[in-house]
């Protein structure tokens, strides 16, 4: 086992720690030498927090010592989207302007994690407010793309995306709120999922757009997802978007297959409104194939155009943002990176008729995927329409991001996770989104573990 620690899933590391063959110490001094090693040229890290989570190791191997289990994370490292505040470590969001701002308390998501067990292993890399990046005027460097380091790693979680990837952690946190939970799953080939808004509490995460934020789950397989969403799900009266949902056990359906389901391809999607890169079309259409030999009934189905939910999510996000940003950018715009300045400065020219017409709209979208899946149990479509693009090619990675299916689902709330399609030619992922109900994430769990068994997506690692 001790070769590769670093591939380790938290289910499993969870039942070594329980059996004494794996303490929490050995598997984090595994993990902390090999973010030694190669975290260099990752720029995964904004701050590691060695002393304080070796001591949390400790601690959770004594306690495993004398029987007792503090949760279902009991010993296991988790790394936290440098946007989420962590008590006593900088919440700097990737920015000069936050650089030396201390959180004095833990976000709820990370107090629930640390009642769970969980270690927390330090702050991760993001996009400027987890909207300006990938950017190389800001105080750290971007993350890179552990499949190939000269390529993206999705934002704005890209920290998170990246250490998953890269074996550096087994558990991370990232939030999303046009694609940024979805974006770094794809491009790094690992399972993100957007729970439905309001499952999960934005208490202590600096918000971008608050009726778009979601905080979620990000692992390296999908039993990893279901257990973290366990330990991260449930109302929060101190978030005034939490909502009261009745608590589920999201890995419960993990194993019962597709047979029966219906699942709508959204065709459109990456047909029409965006042509995909043609591996990444013959990905998708495998993974469809791959979930009807599996029993499930694939229908397909129209949505909205994504022109159509790109808009409304454009005007909510930029007047939302310029609303929480405009003092800091009139006082002390120097401070913020080139396209941090640039994305939320775009919010000063829009009127209030734009916002009322965007949520008028929102409403109608909302309905329209309502109503689809009246007919079908789960929505399958494209997440990224391209690979990864080259992280230094400011016109390519300008072309390809704003190519995806993800922001439909910010725009309507409904829980979305992306993952691993396949790899392509060049050896980057390719990924696939699925969607559905409100607050039926094991419903999205169970269809993602479905092809993630038939295809073995778990095992594919970069070299």
């Amino acid at each position: 086992m001790s070769a590769d620690l670093h591939w380790l899933g938290a289910s499993d590391a969870v039942r070594a720690f329980a059996a004494k063959t794996l303490s929490p110490v050995d598997l984090l001094q595994a993990l902390l030498a090999r973010i030694d090693r190669l975290d260099p040229a990752l720029n995964v890290f904004i701050r590691r927090d060695d002393e304080a989570a070796l001591a949390a190791a400790r601690a959770a191997e004594a306690e495993i010592g004398a029987g007792r289990i503090r949760g279902a994370l009991h010993g296991v490292p988790v790394g936290i989207k440098d946007i989420i505040d962590v008590a006593g470590l900088p919440t700097t969001c990737h920015s000069a302007v936050l650089r030396d701002s201390i959180a004095s308390t833990d976000a709820a998501c990370v107090a629930k994690l640390r009642q769970a067990g969980a270690i927390v292993i330090g702050k991760l890399a993001t996009h400027e407010f987890a909207i300006g990046g990938p950017s190389f005027d800001l105080p750290f460097p971007p993350a890179r793309n552990p499949w190939n380091r000269d390529h993206h790693p999705g934002g704005s979680s890209s920290g998170s995306g990246a250490g998953l990837a890269a074996g550096f952690f087994p558990l991370a946190l990232g939030t999303d709120t046009g694609g940024s939970i979805r974006n770094p799953a794809s491009a790094c080939g690992i399972v993100g999922l957007k729970p439905t808004y309001g499952l999960v509490s934005r208490r202590g995460v600096f918000p971008l757009a608050f009726s778009l934020d979601h905080v979620g789950p990000m692992t390296r397989n999908v039993a990893d997802n279901a257990l973290l969403l366990d330990c991260l799900a449930g109302h929060d009266p101190a978030d005034s978007g939490s909502a009261v949902a009745p608590r589920s056990h999201y890995a419960a359906q993990l194993e019962r297959g597709v047979r029966g389901l219906r699942i709508g391809f959204v065709r459109h999607f990456h047909e029409a409104d965006l042509i995909a890169d043609p591996e990444v079309a013959v990905a998708l259409d495998e993974v469809a194939r791959t979930l009807a030999a599996e029993g499930a009934d694939i229908r397909t189905i129209s949505l909205p155009t994504l022109g159509e939910f790109a808009a409304v999510n454009r005007v909510i996000l930029t007047s939302e943002a310029w609303s929480i940003h405009a003092p800091w950018l009139r006082s002390r715009p120097g401070d913020y990176g080139k396209l941090a300045r640039q994305r939320l400065a775009a919010g000063a020219f829009l009127q209030a008729g734009d916002l009322l017409a965007a949520q008028r709209q929102r409403k109608q979208m909302i309905a329209a995927v309502e109503t689809a899946l009246r007919d079908v149990d789960i929505l399958l479509c494209a997440s990224s329409m391209d690979p990864a693009s080259r992280i230094e090619d400011a016109d390519s990675t300008g072309r390809t991001y704003p190519r995806q299916a993800r922001t439909p689902f910010n725009v309507t709330g409904h829980p979305a996770l992306a993952m691993m399609a396949g790899l392509s030619h060049s050896g980057l992922p390719l990924s696939v989104q699925f969607a559905g109900r409100y607050f039926d994430e094991a419903t999205v769990l169970r269809v993602a573990r479905a092809w993630e068994r038939a295809a073995g997506t778990d095992r594919m690692h970069p070299a």
